[in-house]
């Protein structure tokens, strides 16, 4: 089975010599190891680079354990520059090192090595890696398959790929599972053995259950405004816990430094700030946010607002969700104050989109409570409703855009259509 992912190559390739350490995130088992050690190295040679000036190690196997001394590793790889052409450097699970800091550190110093490195630890998944070189990291941030790349191996149409993807999500190894009780197996594992075990190990945790209990509230909230403060009640009243308010802030930062959760803002739009809590929490991964639930709340809706999020992460935007303060005056003269939400504001550069996520605008009223938000905006922005229904592309009387999640998911262009 092979997938291109040709986004995350053509990331790499704009970033090759330019002096900095090509660091390779993203959750456990996305993909990142597959797209440096077979898609950019195949790249490299096809490109007419020798062989011999890709010096790639996998330091998770057996085999390569010595080089996880970091003198051994550096004399190694110095060892293997004979020359003053240009080599590649490919690290595999280099958290496995020791002081694997100071060893990127040092390999910054050969003039004529490129480094690339990946890591599948939460030690190494944290968010902030970056400042352990100093400045000197760029990060590629690999996501689970988007559902235009899990299209390129499912064998069905886009209808059948949906129902899958929207309950398995796209970590690669569940597309090659078979049986429905092997992805299930598979992600429900992962989660806890993986998942959870590195954050608990990397954190000191203690409170183990309070931790799970949180994720099971996370995932039951996909999409809902939430807060710590909010959580806190939950607990209280449904788990009957004493967690402190400190303690689910903590582990809720734990959780998006291993990039299990990723967290939305509220947007003023029309003010132009950030407003603070509440916010929105979105899974990485549907299929890890379905097995945490047992499979038992795969509501369409949310899932699909989730997914709509994730694509927009993927293709480089920043996410808030987006708050509009409109006035209206009754009969009686009285001025009312109401707040309108947009799912979510995408913005990149000079780029912003407005896009609501509506599953099925089925009667006039949907149509107006999805478009209200968008309609009270003034900018010349794009503004864009996402539907479940098999539609074609159409612009209304609004200016607004209503499109298909598949076309808005399996087009590049699709926010330009």
């Amino acid at each position: 089975m092979f997938i291109s992912r040709n986004s995350y190559l053509e990331a790499l390739k704009i970033r090759m010599h330019n002096g900095m350490i090509k660091v390779v995130t993203g959750i456990r088992r996305c993909g990142k190891s597959y797209l440096i050690f077979n898609i950019f190295k195949n790249y490299l040679i096809k490109s007419g680079t020798d062989p011999s000036h890709i010096i790639s190690i996998e330091l998770d196997q057996r085999k390569n354990r010595q080089y996880r001394d970091p003198d051994v590793i550096l004399e190694y790889i110095e060892s293997l520059i004979t020359d003053d052409s240009q080599y590649y450097i490919l690290l595999d699970e280099v958290q496995m090192i020791s002081e694997f800091e100071e060893v990127l550190n040092s390999l910054l110093h050969i003039s004529n090595a490129d480094v690339y490195v990946t890591g599948s630890n939460s030690k190494f998944l944290s968010k902030d890696i970056i400042t352990e070189f100093r400045g000197r990291g760029d990060e590629v941030h690999v996501y689970p398959l988007s559902f235009s790349e899990f299209m390129e191996v499912y064998d069905g149409d886009q209808y059948k790929g949906w129902a899958e993807y929207v309950t398995y999500g796209g970590l690669p190894l569940t597309v090659t599972m078979k049986t429905e009780e092997q992805k299930i197996k598979y992600l429900s594992d992962m989660f806890d053995t993986t998942y959870i075990r590195d954050i608990i190990e990397r954190n000191h945790i203690e409170k183990i259950q309070e931790l799970s209990d949180l994720v099971n509230v996370l995932a039951s909230s996909v999409g809902a405004l939430s807060n710590p403060s909010k959580i806190e009640a939950t607990f209280k009243s449904v788990i009957k816990s004493d967690i402190s308010l400190n303690t689910i802030r903590q582990y809720i930062e734990y959780l998006k430094d291993a990039f299990v959760i990723n967290e939305a803002l509220r947007y003023d739009v029309k003010g132009r700030k950030y407003i603070g809590t509440p916010v929105k929490y979105y899974f990485e991964d549907v299929g890890l946010r379905n097995a945490r639930l047992g499979f038992r709340q795969v509501e369409e809706t949310h899932l699909m607002e989730n997914i709509v999020y994730n694509e927009l992460r993927k293709r480089g935007f920043q996410v808030d969700v987006g708050v509009v303060n409109k006035r209206t005056k009754n009969d009686e003269g009285s001025i009312t104050r109401k707040q309108l939400e947009v799912d979510f504001v995408a913005n990149k550069g000079s780029l912003r989109y407005y896009i609501q996520s509506a599953y099925s605008l089925p009667d006039a009223e949907k149509i107006r409570q999805e478009k209200a938000s968008l309609n009270s905006i003034n900018d010349s922005f794009k503004k864009i409703i996402i539907v479940k229904d098999v539609i074609n592309v159409k612009h209304d009387e609004d200016g607004i855009t209503i499109m298909s999640i598949y076309d808005f998911l399996l087009l590049d262009n699709s926010l330009e259509l």
